[in-house]
């Protein structure tokens, strides 16, 4: 009886294969107000296109998959984590009570 698991398994549970909840919501809460905005301005320049633009980027960014990590925003979370998580680590191993006095 041997059971072989599939590498991709937990695609299987994301949106499309690539997005949680919360990823899909930012990404097309990105998408929307991007063509809120193009519908708003109706940009004429190449910056003001860009600027429209902006939120479907930025969105768009924050949920590409990278190796290692769901997506570019957990990487986010986890720096962050790092730098402004506790530091300072209590010992609380198999040997603690055992040390000889």
């Amino acid at each position: 009886m041997n059971y072989l698991i599939p590498a991709n398994s937990k695609k299987g549970m994301l949106i499309f294969g690539m997005f949680n909840k919360f990823d899909f919501i930012l990404l097309s809460s990105g998408i929307v107000t991007t063509m809120i905005l193009l519908l708003a301005v109706s940009p004429s320049t190449l910056v003001t296109a860009l600027i429209c633009l902006a939120p479907l980027f930025i969105c768009g960014f924050l949920v590409i998959p990278i190796p290692n990590y769901h997506n570019v925003l957990t990487l986010i979370r986890e720096i962050i984590d790092f730098f402004y998580g506790r530091r300072n680590y209590k010992w609380k191993g198999w040997c603690y009570k055992d040390e000889f006095k």
